[in-house]
């Protein structure tokens, strides 16, 4: 039975293909770890997005297993079954910068089972170290692309490859990025084509997307 602050959501695997995540900032490590403790003892993997070290310590309390990714802020308990697909997401960064939010979507990805292939500091600012990237990029089945300050390398890596692009804004960036809005808006308005934008440093929302991709492309649910 669930504890009086929390419904979980038990279901949400069968009705929409991966189990509930748990979003942390505004929860007590306590809460974080009662609520790991009801999706393990359903049998279920826990991912926990937007986490503190205080939240990982309550849950590594009662799970050992379980394991703290700093830069990307979650908590991992278990993971599901490798994906049996030969298809690949790309999570592809602008910046040092941007890593915190692109380390989210790798590993809410790597929890899902996929494989993911990493390519980092390639902002438009030096396009050439893009560029130089193109034959690997072009190897990719999904694409999410980290970008701050003005946004544009989702418009770039959508004009060189055939396949789904992901963008992500981040908040970073001087005044007028105004906390990644400006990126967000550049890539709300870009004219390559194939690009589709979430929400400013939702990482985790990027992967879940890809994964229904590539479930979807794979023939599974």
């Amino acid at each position: 039975m669930s504890p009086d602050f929390v419904r979980v959501d038990l279901d949400r695997a069968g009705r929409c293909g991966r189990a509930e995540t748990i979003f942390c900032e505004g929860k007590l490590p306590s809460e974080v770890a009662a609520i790991s403790a009801i999706l393990r003892e359903a049998g279920q993997t826990v991912l926990a997005t937007r986490a503190r070290k205080e939240h990982f310590d309550a849950v590594a309390e009662t799970f050992p297993d379980s394991v703290w990714h700093e830069r990307a802020r979650c908590i991992t308990i278990g993971s599901a079954p490798p994906s049996d697909s030969n298809l690949t997401v790309g999570v592809i960064c602008a910046g040092t910068a941007d890593l915190p939010v692109a380390d989210e979507a790798s590993v809410t990805l790597e929890s899902f089972g996929h494989r993911v292939e990493r390519i980092t500091d390639v902002g438009v600012a030096g396009i050439h170290r893009l560029l130089d990237e193109t034959a690997r990029l072009r190897e990719l089945s999904v694409l999410i692309v980290v970008a701050g300050m003005e946004g544009a390398l989702p418009s770039v890596v959508a004009g060189l490859v055939d396949r789904p692009v992901i963008a992500v804004p981040t908040s970073v960036g001087y005044g007028a990025s105004l906390g990644g809005l400006s990126a967000l808006l550049g890539m709300l308005t870009s004219c390559s084509s194939k690009v589709t934008v979430v929400n400013i440093d939702n990482g985790f929302g990027a992967a879940s997307a890809a994964d229904a991709i590539l479930r979807l492309a794979a023939g599974g649910r």
